[in-house]
This record gives C-alpha cells, sequence and structure tokens, in this order.
C-alpha cells in the first residue's frame, strides 16, 4: 500500500491521431500527499492537464491510451478498477474543478439543484437535507446571500463566483483529493487571491490533499508547498517551492522564470510619443438603462463609464487596468465606435468621432485596429491565413495592389515572427501564441495608428506572452505606433506601458508615469491589486498576502 494519498508511477499517455501517434505524457512519477499542495507547472502542451485526465479516468479513449504505468489513490491502483468501483470514488473521494466554469456548469439548472444533486448521488440523503448542505456549501466559499442565491443560474454570477459554485460543487462529498486545473487563470487578480486563499483555508481545515495544475508561477508560488515542472510531455524538474524557485536546475524552468513580466523593473525608455494628442478622450459617459431578464427580474441602470478622459500620442502606449466590471473594455468599444456614448465625445486626429457618416467611419476604421483576447474567437476558421490578412484590402482597395498581396502577406508574417509559407495553412494549424501572431499581422495590413490590445495576452502562456509583448513594443519602436494595451494584469502592462490608467466602477482612480504607479501607488484600490498580484517568489509572496488583506479593506472603505 502507497504511504501517499495520491502516488502516480510512470505514467504514459499516448493519442492516437490521423497523423501518427502523440505521446502526450512520457514516463511521469509524482506523488502528492495529505494537507499538501503539489503544483504541477508548464505551458500549454506540456501534458499536465493530461495527466490530471488520466488520474480522474476522464480521457477520451480512445483515442487516448494509457501505455504503462499505476496511479494509486488511498492504496488501491485506479486503473484496475471497475467502472462501478471508480464511479464511487470520483466525485466522493476524488475531485476536480475545471478552468472554463461556463462549460462545466449546465446552463439549464439553477447552481443549487447541481450542488444537491452531486451530494444526493453518493450520500443517502433527501432533497431537504441535501438543499441545506448546499446552502452551507455556498456560504462557506463566500457566496453572498447564499439561500436565495441557490436558486440562480450560472450565467447569472461573476466568473469569481462560478469557480467558487464549482469549488463548492466538489467539496460536497468531503474528497481526499482535489484537483485543480487552472482554477484561476481568467479571473482578476483580486479575485484570483481570494480563490487561492479559500484553496489554502481548506487545505488546513480539512487535511485534504490538492493537485494544482497551472502554468502560473506567481500562483505556484502563492500556494504550493511542492512543485512539478513538466515540458514536452516530460517532469524536468520537482521539490519544493523554494528550492526551484531560488535555485532552478533545468534550463527550461530558468526560461520559464526569465519569462515572467513584471519580475523585474523594465529597463527605462524614452518615450516616444511625439506631437499632439493623436486620440483625445473627454468627458466619455456610458450608461445602460434598466432592462428586465428572461425570468421577469429587472436589474437595475449601469453606470459603465462615468466621466473617462484620457489622451494618447503617436509612439506612446497607454496601459488601462482594472477588474471585470471597471469599464476598460466599454471604452474601448467605444473608442473603436462599436458602441454610442451616453455623453461626452472621443476626438481621433482633430475629428469628433460621434456621429461619423459611413464613409467617414470606414476611413477612420481603417487607422484604429484592435487585437482581442482569444484569436481563435477572432479568426475565422473557414479562411486561410492567406485570406484572413489580405481580406482588409478588399473593403480598403487602395493600400495594396492585388498582384502583390502575396508578397505584403509574407512580409507581415516574417514581421509578427512567422514563416511565409504559414500563409496556406488555418488557424487550427497553429498555437494560441502563434494565432495571436497572425491577429497582430491582420490588423497592420491596414497600416493603423492606433492599435487597441484588449487582453491581448491574458490567455497565453508565460513565455508566450513575453514573445508577444516583446513584438508589440519592437513594433511600437519601427512604425511609430500608439497602443492602448488593456489589461487586468499589471505586472504585464509594466513591461510595456509609459503611463497607466487604473479604472473601478466606470471611473479613472489614478493615472500617471508607469513606474510611478508601480512604485508609489496613491489610491487604495491600485495598491489593493497590486498587492493582489501574485510575484515569483515564495517569501515576497507571504509578504504580499499579508500586505493584500490590509489593501483590501482599505479599497473597500476608500
Amino acid at each position: 500500500m502507497s504511504e501517499h494519498l495520491l502516488e502516480v508511477r510512470g505514467l504514459s499517455v499516448d493519442f492516437h491521431t490521423s497523423d501518427g501517434t502523440v505521446h502526450a505524457v512520457r514516463d511521469i512519477s509524482f506523488y502528492v500527499d495529505r494537507g499538501e499542495t503539489l503544483a504541477v507547472l508548464g505551458e500549454s502542451g506540456s501534458g499536465k492537464s493530461v495527466s490530471a485526465s488520466a488520474v480522474m479516468e476522464i480521457l477520451d479513449c480512445p483515442p487516448a491510451d494509457i501505455a504503462s504505468g499505476e496511479i494509486h489513490f488511498e492504496g488501491k491502483n485506479l486503473l484496475r478498477l471497475s467502472t462501478a468501483e471508480r464511479r464511487r470514488i470520483n466525485g466522493e473521494r476524488l475531485a476536480m474543478i475545471f478552468q472554463d466554469t461556463l462549460a462545466h456548469l449546465n446552463p439549464v439548472y439553477s447552481i443549487g439543484w447541481q450542488i444537491a444533486e452531486a451530494i444526493r448521488v453518493h450520500r443517502p440523503v433527501g432533497k431537504a437535507e441535501a438543499w441545506a448542505e448546499t446552502v452551507r456549501l455556498l456560504e462557506r466559499v463566500g457566496i453572498p446571500a447564499a439561500e436565495s442565491r441557490a436558486g440562480d443560474y450560472p450565467h447569472q454570477f461573476s466568473g469569481g463566483q462560478r469557480q467558487r459554485v464549482m469549488i463548492a460543487m466538489a467539496l460536497a462529498n468531503r474528497p481526499a483529493l482535489l484537483i485543480a486545473d487552472e482554477p484561476t487563470t481568467a479571473l482578476d487578480v483580486t479575485v484570483q487571491a481570494q480563490i487561492l486563499e479559500l484553496l489554502r483555508d481548506l487545505t488546513r481545515e480539512t487535511g485534504m490533499g490538492l493537485l494544482l495544475i497551472t502554468h502560473d508561477l506567481g500562483v505556484v508560488a502563492d500556494i504550493a508547498d511542492r512543485v512539478v515542472v513538466m515540458h514536452d510531455g516530460r517532469i524536468v524538474e520537482s521539490g519544493r517551492v523554494r528550492d526551484v524557485y531560488h535555485a532552478p536546475q533545468h534550463s527550461y524552468t530558468r526560461r520559464l522564470l526569465a519569462a515572467i513580466p513584471g519580475r523585474a523593473p523594465p529597463p527605462e525608455r524614452a518615450s516616444a510619443a511625439t506631437g499632439p494628442p493623436l486620440l483625445e478622450v473627454r468627458d466619455l459617459v456610458r450608461h445602460y438603462s434598466q432592462t428586465t431578464g428572461l425570468l421577469g427580474r429587472a436589474s437595475g441602470g449601469v453606470r459603465a463609464l462615468d466621466g473617462v478622459s484620457l489622451e494618447l500620442r503617436r509612439g506612446e502606449t497607454l496601459g488601462i487596468v482594472g477588474e471585470s466590471g471597471s469599464g476598460k473594455s466599454t471604452l474601448a468599444k467605444l473608442i473603436l465606435r462599436l458602441d454610442e456614448p451616453t455623453s461626452g465625445s472621443i476626438h481621433f486626429a482633430g475629428q469628433n468621432l460621434i456621429g461619423l457618416d459611413r464613409q467617414a467611419l470606414k476611413t477612420f476604421r481603417r487607422r484604429v485596429q484592435a487585437v482581442f483576447q482569444d484569436p481563435f474567437a477572432s479568426l475565422n476558421p473557414r479562411m486561410s491565413v492567406f485570406e484572413l490578412i489580405s481580406e482588409p484590402w478588399t473593403i480598403h482597395h487602395d493600400i495594396v495592389p492585388k498582384a502583390e498581396w502575396p508578397a505584403r502577406v509574407a512580409q507581415l508574417l516574417t514581421q509578427v515572427g512567422l514563416l511565409p509559407e504559414h500563409a496556406a495553412r488555418w488557424p487550427h494549424q497553429f498555437s494560441g501564441g502563434q494565432r495571436q501572431r497572425i491577429a497582430i499581422a491582420r490588423a497592420l495590413a491596414l497600416e493603423p495608428d492606433v492599435l487597441v490590445c484588449d487582453e491581448a495576452v491574458s490567455a497565453l502562456d508565460v513565455s508566450i506572452q513575453a514573445q508577444i509583448i516583446a513584438l508589440l513594443a519592437e513594433l511600437r519602436d519601427a512604425y511609430g505606433l500608439a497602443y492602448l494595451f488593456i489589461a487586468h494584469d499589471l505586472p504585464v502592462v509594466r513591461e510595456i506601458a509609459d503611463r497607466i490608467i487604473v479604472m473601478r466602477q466606470g471611473v479613472i482612480v489614478e493615472e500617471g508615469p508607469c513606474e510611478r504607479i508601480f512604485t508609489a501607488p496613491r489610491h487604495p484600490y491600485t495598491q489593493a491589486l497590486l498587492a493582489a498580484s501574485p510575484v515569483s517568489d515564495p517569501d515576497e509572496q507571504a509578504r504580499r498576502r499579508t500586505a493584500l488583506a490590509e489593501a483590501t479593506t482599505a479599497a473597500a472603505t476608500g
């Protein structure tokens, strides 16, 4: 019998595809003890999520195949158990929470019904008892007004609240081991800190083991006791978090640590901002009036923007930071003329954008382009890379003569770090970072003056983030581009921004030069954001955890 709660020995997982066999996991071994948090760290394609899926027996078989290895949990080899035995263990002794909460919560059932169902499947309790336990669990994970909100549906909760609901469901049967697969990737930094604190409390209070799958080194530094580093399906390094962070042995681990944005202050760069403001926003307001939902519930009006003003000059990068609901994406939509303001003005190159006719709006949109968070969603999967990049020229005929399209597409692909032959491929044939490079090439096709980057790197692995940020900086300096760089991750913004605007609840609470915002933040909300953003040093992260509690309290009253 294994002395560990979970022990994986020599696990190999293959995927059999039409193009051959993919060795996703290659002879890995690790363990998790009771009351311990083990982080499995690695980038997309490293095999970390496949390993977790093998433990939970939720691999798609076929094409997946566990080629070799053993998985021991509480002394039992899970790979030798019958389907009925596994069903009793999964959800009761073993539980899992996933990154995409909307994809894993049923949209047609209330969240209370779904949690109560998980309880009744594994325990002989009645409906009333299961419902009472559901409310208690929702209160435990910090859902306000839990008794009334248990009857609400997944879409009625924020991303952070949905993640809390998923944790409540996973904890419903008091599992011995919880597997968390990228549980905080899409969350704001303060919400992320709250979720990590909740998981930390649960392991401490219940003795539950936690297997955390992540690509975020700051999260590992914040919560993990030990870390396993995976690359190309193999474990390349493992050990205590402090040992791995302060003295990494493998070159891949050292590259990951070096790529972390904001780990050290970026070298001083003289701002290339020149001339009068290219973009001027004055007292911009966007209010949404009261609406009635499908269930007949009235929701009050939303003040998404409330008097926002800013300026952007050629060659300058203006970072706009804030959490979900702060108004930063609403601001981007108004600037891109995808929505109408309630009041205020937007001037571009001296021209008021409000009330432009169709031809003038077409000219404006040629000069201001956008790069969005999810490149796969923003690239038409039915178009080749050549078609995607050249499509804008079918609308704006005077930029590139049709005979020169192939050469210009090849040039753009080269500029963003891809190969000319990639023009013949399709979006699904590229990684996330490569797809974002294609999106940038498409945006550059119209030779714009301004790029609006809305969370353009938040979904990417840390090393890919570093590459895209370096690419954007290179393009800005080469072509005098101006960027509106919207993000909720302050260390990422620090790598590229000249100035920063901090938004909260539709208003600007602080603005100033990038380094001043980081070294001497004045507003309690900015201080709370900085304190909540995890750093890659476990010792520093422990100190910041204390600072976060103080800053959050100050922000709530200030």
